[in-house]
């Protein structure tokens, strides 16, 4: 039985990538993870932006004291902020740790940051690159159009600059998000992972405070990345990887039959331990068996659009059906 999967060029033992998040921090959970059965790791994002609020809170930390009298300028000698060199030290540290394939996860805020990252990580030994595109729009500063254009150049530029894979991992937030997925694919994207699950705040209203939640996937979730696996499969170039919501083997055969290379996995280890990816591989298997696939390409894309008689698949035409029928959903959740 054939488990093995192509994804940007990466040839993987098995579908299942740990997807970016603090884990692999932990180099005995990573190389755990890597005998639990992994194919692949995505470090967490290197975020230029908390970067330059690390500096910031850096340079107000030791300012705080200076000047205070005449005889006392500063009570430390000049520090600056390591930048991103502790990120890039882990990364090595996780490189050398693994031998399974390690994907740099990176998010920029300026456009020119975007090259001089990709540059350092690639050189610190990442086996592939992932752009996390996302614009959270709170103005009316820049038209949608503004947006995908500086994200296009930001891939076109780190292509132009690095030789290893670059995947980028988009949020579900755009217009049209098949069209601009096209234009990044003409652009020489190698992959793409959707969707990026963003953080999203919450208020606790009695203590009228900001919270932050955990952000974990539920049943469910991955719904949205299995219609874009579907309509998408065949119709790139690139490599097709499904994430959030990923959390049994059920939901993982679910995104390869519907066209996905690999799908990304979090939130079911947080949620089941390090054994779920055992757990999975080993359902795939039995899934395999009794339909009598012996190898991925068997059944990848098996119910895309590309190859589903039915056009109304993946098209919102099937909810209308759903709604003209709705009464019978009370028959199953009988209202009292």
């Amino acid at each position: 039985m054939n488990l093995t999967t192509n994804y940007m060029g990466l040839e993987l033992k098995n579908p299942i990538i740990v997807g970016a998040s603090n884990l692999p921090k932990d180099l005995k959970k990573a190389v755990e993870m890597e005998k639990a059965g992994a194919a692949a790791i995505v470090y967490k994002s290197l975020f230029e932006e908390q970067l330059h609020l690390e500096a910031a809170e850096l340079d107000d930390d030791l300012s705080e004291y200076a000047e205070r009298n005449a005889e006392m300028i500063s009570l430390f000698p000049d520090i600056s902020h390591s930048g991103p060199d502790l990120h890039l030290m882990a990364l090595k540290e996780l490189k050398a740790a693994v031998s399974i394939p390690v994907i740099a996860s990176l998010n920029c805020v300026y456009n020119e940051s975007w090259e001089e990252y990709a540059i350092q990580l690639a050189e610190a030994g990442a086996d592939a690159l992932e752009l996390n595109f996302y614009s959270t729009v709170n103005s009316s500063e820049k038209s949608a159009e503004q947006i995908e254009k500086e994200q296009i150049e930001a891939l076109v530029k780190v292509k132009t600059v690095v030789s290893i894979p670059v995947s980028v991992k988009l949020s579900p937030y755009y217009t049209n998000p098949v069209a601009f997925i096209e234009k990044l694919d003409e652009a020489k994207a190698d992959a793409f992972v959707l969707f990026n699950r963003l953080f999203q705040p919450e208020i606790d209203v009695w203590n009228e405070q900001m919270l932050i939640p955990y952000n974990l996937s539920q049943k469910g979730d991955g719904r949205l990345s299995l219609r874009y696996m579907g309509l998408l499969s065949g119709q790139v170039k690139g490599s097709l990887c499904a994430n959030t919501g990923i959390l049994t083997s059920d939901d993982m055969i679910a995104q390869i039959l519907a066209g996905a290379d690999a799908v990304q996995i979090v939130s079911t280890i947080y949620q089941n331990g390090i054994k779920q990816i055992t757990t999975m591989l080993e359902d795939l298997k039995n899934y395999m068996t009794k339909k009598k696939f012996n190898s991925i390409s068997d059944f990848k894309g098996k119910m895309s659009k590309e190859n589903l008689k039915s056009p109304y698949a993946y098209k919102r035409a099937q909810y209308v059906d759903f709604l003209m029928k709705s009464d019978k959903i009370q028959d199953k959740y009988p209202v009292h």
